[in-house]
């Protein structure tokens, strides 16, 4: 068992390697055929053109497409993340300083949907087609028809201008004030929870549903077993393995939206930091993000799958 697994696991690896590559020089490409010029942003419209080449001639903005590509490409493979464009710091060190603070609202938003989303599954799916089923039938639909930054501007509206209990942006770390990270990851991560929680609701639902109607659990009713040990011990344990599976899928999804709440909520993650590189054209760090945020994703598949 642990030989295949770690067969499947070594063929899904080098997939990875090869599909990172291929993403590396999708973005490369895309970036660099973008019209405008990075020195002229970098430099302001009033720069003189012996100041534009020179900027041009340092970053290597004046070589060919490819040979800046296989320069950044081996660069990256001996852990040397290059210098920002746009920031005064390197790749590197913008990466340590905002990744923790995306992981904090990632998993933040995971375990709002995960806590929501699988006991209102479970209570639609014991009371199917009745009150709860629709208000949880409701919930999804609105959930997966509108997007995440429209939950965002709702949240914010609602608690942080007009109650005023949480605040609008920033952030605040759990290493100096837990209660005040708790306070300020609070609304980004619920926003990006909404379209998880959809998801991970209808998966519950859905599965725990074809588990009750199985040949077991008429079996277990018809031998005196509680529904309470029914449900618990033995339907919801083999229904879980599919929400399991959609819970590691979203990881995707959460990645796509975190770009777009953090801009909303001015939260200053790799999301952010992503947004920003593409506005001006700040290749490195555009590179390395996505990058990134494939690996992630890549690599959460990978863990379910196996």
């Amino acid at each position: 068992m642990l030989r295949r697994l770690s067969q499947v696991a070594a063929r899904r690896l080098a997939l990875m390697a090869l599909s990172l590559t291929a993403v590396s020089i999708i973005t490369f490409a895309a970036i660099n055929v973008l019209p405008g010029d990075v020195a002229l942003m970098i430099l302001g419209q009033q720069a003189s053109e012996e100041r534009l080449m020179f900027v041009r001639e340092q970053l290597g903005l004046n070589r060919p497409l490819w040979v800046r590509y296989l320069d950044w490409a081996g660069s990256m493979l001996t852990g040397d993340l290059g210098a920002s464009y746009y920031y005064t710091e390197s790749v590197q060190a913008l990466i340590t300083q905002r990744l923790p603070k995306t992981a904090f609202l990632a998993f933040s938003a995971i375990a709002i949907a995960v806590s929501l989303s699988i006991p209102l599954g479970i209570l639609a799916a014991l009371h199917e087609n009745e009150r709860i089923d629709l208000f949880a039938s409701l919930t999804a639909f609105a959930g997966l028809s509108l997007p995440n930054f429209f939950w965002g501007m709702v949240l914010i509206l609602v608690f942080a201008q007009y109650l005023d209990i949480f605040p609008p942006s920033g952030y605040t770390s759990p290493l100096v004030d837990p209660i005040g990270a708790v306070a300020s990851v609070v609304l980004p991560a619920s926003a990006l929870a909404f379209g998880l929680m959809a998801h991970i609701m209808r998966m519950t639902r859905s599965s725990l549903l074809e588990e009750l109607r199985a040949g077991y659990v008429q079996l277990g009713r018809m031998k005196g077993m509680s529904e309470r040990a029914i449900v618990f011990r033995h339907a919801l344990r083999n229904a879980f393995l599919p929400v399991l599976t959609v819970i590691g899928f979203q990881l995707a999804y959460l990645f796509g939206g975190v770009v777009i709440i953090e801009e909303v909520f001015s939260y200053p993650g790799l999301g952010r930091l992503l947004f920003n590189a593409v506005l001006q054209r700040d290749v490195p760090v555009l590179q390395t993000v996505v990058l990134i945020f494939a690996a992630i994703t890549m690599l959460s598949n990978l863990t379910v799958d196996l």
